[in-house]
């Protein structure tokens, strides 16, 4: 077999630019975009919230998006074998990245799933009543007392979780294009739907102007806090799926040609777009709920679960038709969801089909039925209390840890100029502007990555880290904070560099970027 240095083996294709482009907006559009983002904006001064959102997009979001893109596109190779073609040393960061999404994020976020597709079902006879807020901790959580109190396992939310894994594992079982590609082709044109139905609904209702109002009034004062600044750039980085993996392996599947400038702008504007257009349907939401109850917006204002599960059931009663808005709200929140969750399963298998000589109907039934088995863990009495805690410790310091390496590694050590050339080639522009392309706007992008990107997110994570240690996250026990945070993070870590010491498939050697040559089982050997 011929030696390759990165770009060269055969792998899946695409089947068309748009099944890429809707997986990789697909992976981008989530949960978090439909319930975090309005919030973050309401305050962190609204309209002008936009201004550092958009400078986060430029210098942060994109630049770690086309660095993504690029690297997995060059190296036509998934995470961890992307990483160690630049350098040997450097694959545990790829899998590390890939392990603690597929062994973290994904098995709590199906759980999350679980929820929705539970109030799906209940949105046809609005069975919350007249409290939703008692009916999701106290009826439909079983909530208990605290992070060692498990109690048994919710049986209604666990035979949705494993609808939910039946789901992710009928579309990933098949390859690139029968698999991903086919569903997103239908998913992703049905979430644009259902939300521009939900938002431009929701904007007729008596007292939606109120809270659009809000949502989009500037308040150029928060503009001198820090903080709103941190919030713009975590909000960028953890919407645009950057950290995870996901991004190399998508762009893997792309042929040669594939402008990877052009798909990175598509992909971020498009995210950005959606999360403040959704945005639009959840204040005038609240701003009819406020006139109702005759209250201010910002009694009702929520962010996150209790927005999703509290604020918009109580909406829900009190809109016209309300149980088929509920059914379009929740089922909207499925398809999200299921987007993100079958993008994070592939960037995990990618890893092991280049590493392993494994089919990918076996991986994927593997990676299925343990991630069943890890969601089972969320979904006991203390399962809301275990999910913030390892979602808060696996985003705030696994993902940003994973983007400072990224940009450690192409910026300083392997040099932006390899992947600066490799996108440049397949621009397809000549003369002035290939010029103004290569010498300005590119210049720029290396130095996003080489500067604004790791000092944005180091600073990021150094605040959240001193903010740890004045006192423990939420004010859950340090036990907790220990086992389920730091743990699991880990944990993860242990298991990456274990990957790291088992041979790769295939060929018997490979020429990484460092020049030197790694000998490599060959199958069967």
């Amino acid at each position: 077999m011929p030696e390759i240095t990165g770009g060269e083996n055969s792998r899946p294709q695409w089947g068309s630019k748009m099944g890429f482009l809707f997986a990789a907006i697909g992976s981008a559009i989530g949960l978090g975009n439909i319930w975090r983002f309005p919030y973050v904006a309401y305050k962190n001064g609204g309209g002008a919230f936009l201004i550092p959102y958009i400078v986060a997009l430029v210098t942060a979001g994109i630049p770690i998006l086309m660095l993504e893109f690029a690297l997995g596109h060059k190296k036509a190779s998934s995470a961890p074998r992307a990483f160690y073609l630049i350098d040997p040393k450097w694959e545990w960061v790829g899998w590390w990245s890939v392990s603690f999404v597929m062994f973290g994020i994904v098995i709590y976020y199906n759980v999350i799933i679980g929820w929705c597709v539970n109030y799906l079902i209940f949105s046809f006879s609005q069975q919350w009543g007249s409290d939703p807020n008692s009916f999701f901790f106290k009826s439909f959580l079983h909530k208990s007392s605290g992070v060692w109190d498990l109690g048994g396992l919710n049986l209604r939310i666990a035979g949705a979780v494993a609808l939910v894994w039946l789901i992710n594992w009928a579309i990933t079982y098949q390859d690139i294009k029968k698999g991903i590609e086919r569903a997103v082709k239908l998913i992703m044109p049905l979430l644009f739907v259902i939300t521009f139905v939900i938002v431009i609904w929701s904007m007729f209702l008596e007292g939606a102007g109120q809270g659009i109002r809000l949502y989009a009034t500037p308040d150029f004062s928060k503009l001198m806090n820090l903080d709103v600044w941190i919030s713009a750039y975590g909000q960028i980085f953890f919407s645009l799926s950057l950290g995870f993996g996901i991004m190399i392996a998508y762009a893997s599947y792309l042929p040669k040609d594939a402008n990877i400038f052009k798909n990175s702008l598509i992909v971020a504007v498009t995210n950005s777009f959606y999360s403040i257009f959704a945005g639009l349907g959840v204040f005038a939401i609240l701003g009819y709920m406020a006139l109702k109850q005759h209250t201010d917006i910002a009694n009702v204002v929520d962010s996150g679960i209790g927005l999703a599960f509290v604020v918009y059931p109580k909406a829900i009663s009190l809109l016209p038709f309300g149980a088929v808005f509920g059914v379009c709200f929740f089922f909207l929140l499925t398809i999200a969801g299921i987007s993100s969750s079958i993008s994070i399963i592939e960037a995990f298998t990618s890893a092991i089909l280049d590493k392993f000589p494994i089919s990918r109907q076996r991986i994927i039934t593997l990676l299925c039925i343990v991630g069943f088995c890890g969601s089972l863990l969320f979904t006991t009495r203390a399962g809301l209390y275990w999910l913030d805690i390892v979602d808060h410790f696996l985003n705030q310091y696994g993902l940003i840890t994973v983007g400072i390496l990224e940009a450690f590694i192409i910026g300083w050590l392997y040099r932006t100029e390899k992947l600066k050339q490799h996108i440049v080639s397949r621009l397809g522009l000549t003369g002035v502007k290939h010029a103004i392309f290569k010498y300005v706007i590119l210049q720029v992008w290396k130095y996003c990555i080489r500067f604004i990107t790791p000092v944005a997110l180091g600073f990021a994570m150094v605040t959240s880290m001193m903010r740890e240690f004045s006192a423990p996250y939420s004010g859950y026990p340090v036990s907790g904070i220990i086992i389920l945070g730091v743990g699991w993070l880990l944990a993860t870590h242990i298991f990456a560099f274990g990957l790291c010491g088992l041979p790769w498939k295939g060929e018997k050697q490979w020429t990484t970027d460092n020049g030197t040559r790694s000998a490599v089982r060959t199958k069967g050997e």
